[in-house]
């Protein structure tokens, strides 16, 4: 597969190309493409161990439900996966979210709220999230400020970059990924190790 391809072709896909899974390696060991710029650093409140910022969301799930909201403060007690994405549709954001699905059990466990969110409106999330039968709610950040909050937006975009967060049960950062590949099958091993440990 082609990297540069893959760098431009839909839902901004910077730095993804795919591993396989017999030679997956670590987000931390992949060099991103040259002429790809680092991610930048995480702001001191998105430090492990800190307070996730607090935030209340519109969501839309698959049965067609709207306009409810989701208050992330409301969920202590609980595991919770945010994981700020581009678009809806796209091929990396398909990748992504069909993967949550499909592996839902293997990544996350019981009693985890895995919570994806974009730019997307709530009719376009509904009628994706119907599509796809996601067991999960998709939040709708139409003017970026949660993103901006998680240090998940880019100079120039007006989508989120890829980015995700394991908060415990106390509200803390457990684990963070600010450049979460999502062709990489050992960006997923990761995740679901951070999110067995919050457990």
């Amino acid at each position: 597969m082609n990297i540069r391809k893959i760098s431009v072709f839909g839902c901004a896909l910077s730095a993804l190309f795919f591993v396989s899974s017999a030679g997956a390696q670590t987000p931390a060991a992949i060099q991103p493409p040259a002429g790809v710029p680092a991610p930048p650093p995480a702001p001191a409140e998105l430090d492990v161990g800190r307070l996730a910022p607090d935030f209340t969301i519109p969501v839309a799930d698959s049965a067609g439900n709207k306009g409810n909201v989701v208050k992330l403060s409301d969920l202590r007690g609980k595991v919770v996966v945010l994981a700020f994405y581009p678009a809806d549709r796209s091929s990396g954001c398909t990748f992504e979210l069909t993967k949550f699905r499909d592996e839902y059990p293997k990544l996350f466990g019981k009693e985890t709220v895995v919570l994806p969110i974009s730019v997307d409106s709530l009719s376009t999330h509904a009628s994706w999230a119907g599509e796809m039968k996601f067991p999960f709610a998709l939040g709708s950040d139409t003017d970026l400020s949660i993103a901006k909050m998680y240090g998940s937006t880019a100079p120039g975009r007006k989508t989120s970059t890829r980015t995700v967060f394991v908060i415990g049960k106390d509200g803390r950062i457990l684990w963070r990924s600010l450049r979460f590949i999502a062709l990489n099958e050992g960006a997923y091993a990761e995740l679901a190790e951070a999110v067995a440990k919050a457990h």
